[in-house]
């Protein structure tokens, strides 16, 4: 059964399509990546499939949870909070006890949002994803700002995810072999075609 749908997904941008009369099914586990350059709608197609972007046209369903791992300028850390108080306050949020154990993947707990690298945001994005036992997570920008290193232990750590049983939605400029399940392929910014899917299973 699957735990993300989108039927006829639109969203219209001023007088263009960013994507239209888009149609995915996600099944738990599943790696979906959305590729395409700056200016093509990645972001606002990821957050429409975690139900945080109003469609225009369509309509978006997820069977459970979705939580947003890293998204610059909407899931962004507080930059002068730590990577403690920043899970301490997510747990208050969820209703948990703030001295709920939670690994940081290697996060120093110390650490203020202003100081953390664009890798490190990644990381305290999973693990704040994660604090809601969600059934799908998304995050913006797989390569962005992180080198050859970073990504590749990045990627590593979405695969574990969704080994897990999570769904996993991504943004990414290009990929690598077995990256993702399911690839969503955006057009230029001055496109109207609709996205296509790929299914690299």
């Amino acid at each position: 059964m699957p735990v993300l749908t989108a039927c006829g997904a639109g969203v219209r941008h001023r007088r263009r399509w960013l994507f239209r009369g888009l149609d995915v099914s996600v099944e738990a586990g599943d790696l979906v990546a959305i590729v395409g350059p700056p200016g093509s709608g990645r972001t606002t197609l990821l957050l429409a499939l975690a139900r945080r972007f109003r469609l225009s046209e369509g309509k978006v369903a997820v069977d459970g949870r979705a939580a947003l791992g890293h998204v610059p300028e909407v899931t962004a850390p507080e930059p002068v909070f730590t990577v403690a108080e920043h899970v301490r306050e997510r747990l208050a949020l969820l209703g948990r006890k703030r001295d709920d154990e939670v690994d940081l993947l290697g996060l120093d707990p110390a650490a203020k949002g202003r100081d953390l690298t664009p890798y490190e945001k990644q990381l305290l994005g999973l693990v704040l994803a994660r604090l809601a036992n969600p059934a799908v997570v998304a995050l913006d920008g797989l390569d962005d700002g992180l080198d050859a290193i970073e990504q590749a232990d990045l990627r590593q750590r979405l695969k574990e995810l969704s080994a897990a049983g999570v769904a996993v939605v991504f943004t990414a400029r290009d990929l690598g072999a077995g990256d993702a399940t399911t690839v969503i392929h955006l057009g230029a910014p001055t496109s109207t075609r609709h996205g296509e899917i790929e299914d690299e299973q």
